[in-house]
């Protein structure tokens, strides 16, 4: 579907979000018809609305309860953990982290954000509560949200039913820092320090970690 995306500065993204809701202060935000939505189930359940089809929602009433119960899941008890997993790895090391924040920014704001990143590191650290028990927990929790993965997992390969639903799309779109499939559409971090690539590899070598890569290969056009 034709968009146009805009990255914000970390930060920024917390003004420009109650400017547009009126209320949220994080992302993404869909401007949609002049309206703007914050969360991503609400987003999606927006999109299905204009677009229904091919339907993120399956039509059987039990299966499309199940499908918004798993995303539920996957959003409240994976999403969180992944960031602040992700984040106390990668804060340590400005060289890897700085070029997510800058893509698509202008020189002015790199430089400024350069120039400010002590400070934003203390307040991501500080916003997402990333210290080192936190972060060892978030991992756990990451790992037992892999695990249901797998054992929700039908014949089909997907979560529910026969067919991509809202609840391969949001485990997928949280697990991507894990696999970090070609498909994904924007920058990634590829040369990450050893401790953290002999986990990534060990975690995505998982039957969860190689659906992610599967559902990335199937359903996101690389690019």
């Amino acid at each position: 579907m034709a968009h146009i995306r805009r990255s914000l500065l970390p930060g920024v993204h917390v003004v420009v979000a109650r400017r547009l809701t009126g209320s949220a202060v994080t992302t993404p935000v869909l401007t949609l018809d002049g309206h703007s939505i914050a969360d991503s189930t609400q987003i999606i359940a927006a999109l299905e609305e204009s677009w229904p089809e091919p339907s993120l929602y399956p039509a059987d009433e039990q299966e499309r309860s199940r499908a918004l119960e798993l995303e539920e899941y996957f959003d409240e008890e994976l999403g969180p953990h992944v960031r602040r997993a992700v984040y106390h790895v990668l804060l340590a090391h400005p060289g890897l982290v700085m070029p997510l924040f800058l893509h698509g920014q202008r020189l002015p704001a790199r430089v400024l954000l350069w120039t400010a990143f002590p400070l934003l590191r203390l307040m991501i650290k500080q916003r997402l509560t990333v210290t080192e028990p936190t972060a060892l927990d978030s991992r756990e929790r990451t790992l037992a949200a892999m695990a249901r993965l797998e054992r929700e997992l039908g014949p089909s390969g997907y979560l529910v039913g026969d067919r991509f639903t809202v609840a391969d799309l949001t485990a997928a779109s949280l697990l991507y820092p894990i696999v970090l499939p070609p498909q994904f559409p924007y920058p990634t971090v590829t040369e990450l320090p050893a401790d953290a690539r002999e986990l990534l590899d060990a975690l995505s070598r998982r039957p969860a970690g190689r659906w992610v890569a599967e559902m990335y290969a199937r359903h996101r056009v690389a690019g």
